[in-house]
């Protein structure tokens, strides 16, 4: 059985000293670097099947950028917010033998999100197809924006169903392995050379629409106006469920690393790598920063893959990984975790506070690299929708945030210029209808606070920026150049979110095992079920 210790801490009966209590030596067929949501994907998938894993995670828990902070005495989610896609989730516990649904118990939520704009108008999305029409056409100041509307989602669906099997699931694809997968005709349906923004131009006329349809672009942090039309899909997979679960996104980090040591893995957490050497022979010499010396025959890395072209696992990986230029990453954020009282309109547990000018807030963002004046503002209330019988805290908790260049490694905010970012972010609230009012200190992270969690990243959370039709293919593979050395995260193949990145793992672990097979000695497991690799 595995389990979850501190760095340090005794690993198991195979650990021994060699020399030096500093310079230690173990053997561990898979190592895994990063605990997040793809590392414990991989994790899951190898140990299920057998394979001794050691996930080595560089913070006091795993989860990566699913993490929380405090506020008021209180866990506050402090990274990723919406949870969708569950068939991931079901599968990997499935193949380890577990039930996902009875260990997160996830709730579909009614409302997808709420939406408001400085003019005061306001519109909710909802799980109901028909019911977001209704909305739609009592929002729009165009009468036929509800029918266009529902083409625009049956063309998001179309453009998931093209792409689910031929590019989310499968193995890197190329353009030509793309066409011929899904069909020259389907592919080119998808519009993949038209920008988003132009795509919706010519969908509604109502310009808040495209703001709002706009936004699905920030989620793999990019500008909508320079993003594919692709990522209409995300409208598509919200459309499908978004869920709440009753402990927060760390609830599911949690349950994705018991699921991993209860399958036989490894992790220990607080070790840093600094190092991944190729072996004379075979396998890598895995260098952490407490000089141990760890020996693997194979190596998946859950980290950015641009910082890995930087050489923070060292020239060896860096090799292998292309570098990620300043104006190719994606964006990053001010975040501000709180404990608040939330007065005038009613908020739920998403919500988008819009800029006024949303083409002069991306060219702050991606041309100017600043912070915009007019920011859009995302507010996730964590305890909502609250239970039919309580009438709501007098505070409760709060994550804001607001996109930000990714320059954190170039360029720390001073205190005067946060100070103005926090005005702005609240002046767009109340312009909004919504008033603020926190009743304990905010705990704010900054492109500069994302890139000391995150070396090498500049703070940016999404890899690569997915602008142009190229940029999804430009992502790294799961399966590198150099042998035994594979990639995980939402920086590498299919691309990022929570699913898409325990997606990312899986991918990884499934090469590994099809370059393994003749490899391991598989060991004994009692995990009760199996694994099936699609």
């Amino acid at each position: 059985m595995g389990a979850i210790t501190a760095a340090g801490n005794p690993r198991s009966a195979r650990q021994e000293s060699e020399g030096s209590a500093q310079h230690r030596q173990a053997d561990a067929p898979v190592v895994i670097i990063g605990a997040g949501m793809g590392g414990l994907a991989a994790a899951i998938t190898l140990a299920a099947r057998g394979v001794e894993v050691l996930v080595l995670e560089r913070a006091a828990v795993p989860g990566g950028k699913v993490r929380v902070l405090e506020s008021g005495g209180r866990p506050v989610d402090a990274g990723p917010t919406v949870f969708t896609m569950p068939w991931v989730f079901e599968s990997l516990f499935a193949d380890a033998g577990a039930d996902f649904h009875r260990s997160l118990q996830p709730e579909p939520m009614e409302r997808i999100a709420h939406h408001g704009w400085q003019d005061g108008s306001e519109l909710d999305l909802f799980s109901d197809l028909e019911a977001s029409a209704e909305a739609i056409s009592s929002f729009s100041s165009a009468p036929a924006d509800a029918q266009r509307f529902l083409r625009f989602m049956a063309q998001a669906e179309r453009t998931f169903s093209t792409l689910k099997s031929s590019f989310l699931e499968a193995s890197k694809p190329n353009p030509v392995s793309l066409s011929w997968r899904a069909g020259v005709a389907a592919t080119l349906a998808i519009r993949p050379f038209q920008r988003l923004m132009t795509t919706l131009e010519g969908q509604f006329e109502d310009p808040r629409l495209r703001q709002l349809f706009g936004r699905y672009a920030t989620y793999c942090g990019a500008s909508p106006y320079q993003a594919p039309a692709t990522l209409m899909l995300v409208a598509h997979v919200e459309q499908m469920g978004v869920y709440r679960l009753p402990g927060g996104m760390v609830s599911l980090a949690g349950a994705l690393a018991d699921l991993a040591v209860a399958s036989g893995a490894q992790i220990e957490c607080g070790v840093d790598v600094v190092d991944v050497r190729r072996r004379a022979g075979k396998g890598f010499e895995v260098i952490t920063g407490d000089e141990r010396v760890l020996v693997a025959e194979r190596v998946i890395a859950n980290a950015d893959a641009g910082a890995i072209a930087d050489g923070v696992l060292g020239d060896t990986c860096a090799s292998v990984v292309a570098p990620v230029s300043v104006a190719d990453r994606s964006l990053s954020a001010i975040t501000w975790v709180m404990s608040a009282e939330a007065r005038g309109r009613p908020i739920d547990h998403h919500n988008v506070y819009f800029s006024r000018d949303y083409a002069a807030e991306f060219h702050a963002l991606q041309r100017e690299r600043r912070m915009p004046s007019d920011p859009t503002v995302y507010v996730c209330a964590q305890d909502r929708p609250f239970p039919a019988e309580a009438s709501g805290p007098t505070d409760e908790r709060l994550l804001c945030l607001i996109n930000a260049p990714p320059t954190g490694d170039l360029h720390s905010l001073d205190q005067r210029e946060l100070n103005r970012c926090e005005e702005n972010m609240f002046r767009t609230l109340e312009n909004c209808g919504v008033a603020l009012t926190p009743t304990a200190s905010s705990r704010i992270t900054t492109p500069t606070g994302f890139q000391a969690l995150f070396p090498g990243t500049g703070g940016n959370l999404y890899g690569r920026a997915s602008h142009g039709w190229q940029a999804t293919f430009r992502r790294p593979a799961n399966r590198t150049r150099l042998p035994g050395f594979y990639l995980a995260g939402g920086s590498v193949h299919p691309g990022p979110g929570v699913p898409m990145a325990a997606m990312s793992g899986r991918l990884a672990a499934q090469a590994l095992l099809a370059d393994s097979t003749s490899r391991f000695q598989y060991r004994p497991t009692a995990t009760a079920g199996g694994i099936s690799m699609p």
